[in-house]
């Protein structure tokens, strides 16, 4: 059943409300002993990234605050709260709830890696969220919670590679969020030396660099920070698995009868977390679950997995964000391939033109296949052009789309022979992230993605440019 650890029952709205339910606590705590002191309670928690990756948390610190001591500058603190994976709205729930628990996390890690800045980022059209960090940020500052460390509150572009860490650290530096081509602990915000290599014609610095390494965290990790601090690692670990400990944070939508987000142990089984947050389907059957968009979709007879990253990677799925849109036999699976596979072509920067010409090559045959307008080979045919999607890629958005539109024409043989043979034709489906979710557990989607264009733009007609060729950006892989 769910818990409740990070989710404050009540939405926290000061300082003083925050203190009132335990805030800042750990942060005075965690400013009376070495920052070596407070890696290592990070470390022996296990606690674990919940940006997707699943990343040790402590390893990632560690890296850091090793090639900073290193280095002249001071690192920076990056939170990522930029969250738009279809399917997730955990990110977002808990900014509602209480900002200053995501801020305070922030802070103990800036103390831990020897960071004098903090960049909070999400997407400028979250403008509740970004009203709420704000907020709480000039207060910590104006209090002096803060001590000597800035705390800049930015909104970016909302697209969805935003959430993308190198790309997070481009739009924190004021540039368009295309990824780089290296790893954001090694290469930090600061442009050095002239224009070139980097994913928007940066030098980007590397080991023994003049730039300093920069920390990246999602919400939700620095908001788990807090409370194992001041708990300790064992309390953490009380919930989940050895190799998976704590809770996280799921969110359930789709077709279920309701929508929700809730805190549940690693472990959990998933038809468990379906069942308590959607409370049952809308119609028919349940016949399959999407992780966000990145993995292989999981059916019926999977579900009873337990909600680990080990686990749910085994059969072929992923934990992910912890978003599982949920779909009955009601709805097609074809429909469902050619919408996500959409997404992410209209998603990609460009930068990568297997990903992006090759994604929307990808996308366009399985809307000619699900409007049953194909040929009867249509599926053979196009699994060569699906495993091209992550050539040269620098991010992980054409992979996960060559994994994920590869996992829906296995698995669903049948529903492709229905529309390449039968030439059954049915309604598209809308694959988009989740900009609500109300009181009554009624899920809205972003509208506006059936109008974005493959180069960011919104209108009725394309004109035949990539992101990257609209903002001038260097392309490197042919």
């Amino acid at each position: 059943m769910a818990v409740q650890r990070l989710l404050d029952p009540n939405p926290v709205r000061s300082l003083d409300e925050h203190r009132a339910v335990g805030g800042l606590v750990a942060l005075e705590e965690a400013l009376r002993v070495e920052p070596e002191v407070t890696i290592s309670v990070i470390s022996d928690a296990g606690l674990r990234g919940r940006g997707g990756a699943g990343f040790p948390t402590g390893t990632k610190w560690t890296t850091v605050a090793t090639n900073a001591a290193s280095g002249e500058l001071a690192p920076t603190v990056v939170v990522n709260a930029a969250e738009g994976e279809p399917g997730t709205f955990g990110d977002r729930t808990l900014i509602r709830r209480n900002p200053y628990r995501v801020l305070e996390g922030a802070l103990i890690a800036a103390h831990a890696i020897g960071a004098r800045a903090i960049a909070v980022v999400t997407k400028d059209r979250y403008t509740t969220e970004l009203d709420l960090l704000t907020d709480a940020a000039q207060e910590l500052v104006a209090t002096g919670a803060a001590g000597d460390v800035d705390i800049d509150v930015i909104g970016g572009a909302g697209q969805y590679l935003l959430g993308e860490e190198t790309a997070l650290l481009e739009a924190a530096a004021g540039r368009p969020p295309f990824p780089r081509v290296a790893p954001p602990y090694r290469h930090g915000t600061v442009e050095v030396g002239e224009a070139g290599s980097g994913a928007s014609r940066l030098e980007l610095a590397g080991d023994g660099g003049a730039a300093p390494p920069t920390l990246v965290n999602n919400a939700e990790t620095f908001a788990h920070v807090p409370l194992i601090l001041h708990h300790g690692p064992d309390w953490f670990r009380e919930l989940g698995t050895p190799d998976s400990p704590g809770t996280s944070l799921f969110t359930v939508s789709g077709d279920t009868r309701r929508g929700g987000v809730g805190e549940f142990a690693l472990g959990t089984p998933l038809r468990q977390i379906i069942d308590e947050l959607g409370n049952g389907i809308t119609d028919a059957e349940l016949a399959f679950v999407t992780s966000g968009v990145s993995v292989g979709v999981l059916l019926p007879d999977q579900l009873d997995t337990p909600a680990t990253f080990e686990d749910l990677r085994a059969v072929g799925s992923g934990l992910g964000t912890g978003g599982f849109t949920v779909y009955s036999t009601e709805t097609d699976p074809i429909a469902v391939a050619q919408g996500i596979s959409r997404f992410l072509a209209i998603e990609s920067c460009g930068q990568c033109r297997p990903c992006k010409e090759g994604g929307l090559e990808v996308a366009a045959a399985l809307d000619v296949l699900r409007d049953g307008q194909a040929a009867e080979t249509a599926v053979q045919d196009l699994l060569p052009l699906v495993h091209t999607l992550s050539e040269g890629a620098r991010c992980d958005l054409g992979p996960q789309h060559e994994r994920v539109i590869t996992s829906f024409l296995e698995q669903f043989p049948d529903a492709g022979r229905a529309h390449a043979v039968d030439h059954i034709s049915t309604a598209p489906v809308l694959v988009a992230p989740i900009t609500d979710i109300d009181d009554e557990g009624r899920v809205t989607l972003d509208e506006d993605h059936r109008t974005k264009q493959p180069d960011w733009d919104h209108g009725d007609a394309w004109n035949g440019q990539s992101p990257a060729d609209r903002y001038d950006v260097a392309v490197t892989i042919d």
